[in-house]
């Protein structure tokens, strides 16, 4: 690990000012920014601890949500009652993300801003355009079991791998930001950004802006499942998720929110999966024309050329439970 400067802030202003610089980083929970610091991938310069910040409540809105501080512990978001209660789909991503001590540790604005876990941006003598620009992928003709298939480019097919961000993701989350021009709001749809040509932009996030807080809209009720797989069981990243979201009427799709997760460079979700379903039969050939939509564009890179195949089936097993569910 390199030498850098640490700093420990004690407001919300002084942490932007301080984050300002491009050689700055914050740092909460650290169980990202500290592997990626001593494998010299990142190298900030500075350091600014936002731990003493306020941003550690769980609040309900007036519009019948809730607003998750930024500094809410990924344990503390999946044991809350009004989360269980009102948005399992995100309690039950937070509990297949990581191993007790790591959800202790996290929070929830650093689990948005998680890097990749492509094995070719940890590696720092492979070639990786995210990591160092121009310097081209060494993914793509590369070990690709965990890439992307969809929302990739010839410059970068790594994989987002919050799970937490893909039910946040169904559930319409907006992300709040402070930074040194003021507060915004950002959906959640619009914080991570697709590789293009810039694979080392992976958000809209500008220098010194800090997530703040989070708000998910009014509990919609209905089925919600979030359906993870993985090599193993235990608390591996996944290689397929999906947050299904499903309200019913009269034996018919009502509404579906369907987000995935494993399968791109950030939580994916399209339109018009959503609107296939919607007046649906709750039956296995429409969930399969829901997925002929999805993976329309898919395509594999080798290794990961069985995820086309495994995210259709997953797809289709997290709707017929979402369904059954939201009948019962």
């Amino acid at each position: 690990m390199r030498a850098f400067d640490y700093s420990r802030a004690d407001s919300t202003a002084g942490a932007v000012a301080a984050g300002a610089p491009d050689s700055a980083t914050f740092i909460a929970g650290g169980t990202n920014l500290l592997d990626l610091m001593k494998l010299q991938v990142m190298t900030p310069e500075s350091v600014v601890d936002i731990t003493r910040l306020d941003l550690g409540q769980i609040e309900e809105t007036e519009e019948g949500g809730l607003r998750i501080g930024a500094l809410v512990t990924n344990s503390d978001l999946a044991a809350d009652m009004r989360v269980r209660r009102g948005w399992p789909v995100l309690s039950k991503a937070l509990l297949a993300g990581a191993s007790g001590q790591l959800r202790n540790k996290a929070t929830t604005g650093g689990n948005l801003l998680q890097r990749t876990r492509c094995y070719y941006f940890y590696d720092t003598d492979a070639l990786c355009n995210k990591r160092t620009p121009g310097t081209g992928c060494a993914a793509i003709g590369g070990a690709t079991r965990l890439h992307a298939i969809l929302g990739a480019s010839e410059h970068c097919i790594a994989t987002h791998p919050s799970d937490m961000a893909v039910a946040m993701r169904a559930l319409d989350a907006v992300v709040e930001v402070e930074g040194p021009d003021g507060t915004r709001d950002i959906p959640l749809e619009d914080l991570h950004c697709l590789p293009g040509d810039t694979p080392h932009v992976e958000t809209v996030l500008q220098p010194g802006e800090l997530i703040v807080a989070v708000r998910l809209p009014a509990p919609v009720g209905g089925g919600q499942v979030y359906r993870k797989v993985r090599d193993r069981s235990s608390y591996a990243f996944a290689l397929v998720s999906v947050a299904a979201v499903v309200t019913m009427d009269a034996g018919r799709i009502a509404n579906a929110a369907i987000a995935c997760g494993g399968i791109a460079p950030k939580p994916w979700r399209m339109a018009e999966v959503d609107a296939a379903l919607a007046g649906a039969e709750p039956t296995d050939d429409s969930f399969a024309k829901a997925a002929d939509i999805l993976l329309a564009d898919a395509t594999g890179h080798g290794d990961n050329d069985f995820k086309i195949d495994l995210t259709r089936r997953t797809l289709i097993a997290a709707l017929g439970q979402a369904c059954a569910e939201a009948s019962a």
